[in-house]
């Protein structure tokens, strides 16, 4: 394993559609390992593929609720609403309100290829949609209602 660099705003790469993964190969492999380091290095709850230059739909979470790792997720279902403040390892010192919804379904595949459904809720499910969007391109900012600052 190895720690990657974390790609910051404005670089293009973080606005790019990311690429299905087809290959459940060694080198999936080792950029999932290398994107679980690089993200408890960065104390984050979620990193994606492009984040570290990746422009694959690969992404990572880890909170309360266990480690996942999602490959070519989708979004199946949503439901309820919560409204809360986002920050992102690629935008440092900079936080959001952001409304998300409370509980959300996905289909995704595991390291290996096999498919998996999750469901999860509240911050689970906040970090599930914020690194979803990083796979279509789509930066937490562009969807908060109010921003601030790191003091």
């Amino acid at each position: 394993m190895a720690k990657r660099n974390i790609v910051k705003v404005p670089d293009p790469i973080l606005y790019k559609k990311c690429r299905v993964v087809e290959n459940f190969d060694e080198r999936l492999w080792t950029l999932l390992d290398d994107m679980k380091e690089t993200l408890i290095e960065a104390n984050g709850a979620g990193l994606a593929a492009p984040q570290v230059a990746v422009l694959k739909r690969a992404c990572i979470v880890d909170t309360e609720d266990g480690f996942f790792e999602l490959i070519n997720p989708v979004i199946t279902s949503t439901s309820g609403e919560q409204t809360g403040l986002e920050g992102c390892l690629s935008v440092p010192k900079k936080y959001g309100n952001v409304s998300r919804p409370m509980k959300v379904t996905v289909k995704a595949q595991d390291r290996f290829g096999k498919e998996q459904k999750l469901t999860v809720k509240g911050f689970t499910a906040r970090a599930f949609c914020h690194e979803i969007d990083h796979l279509d391109g789509i930066i937490y900012t562009t969807k908060c209602t109010e921003t601030f600052d790191e003091e």
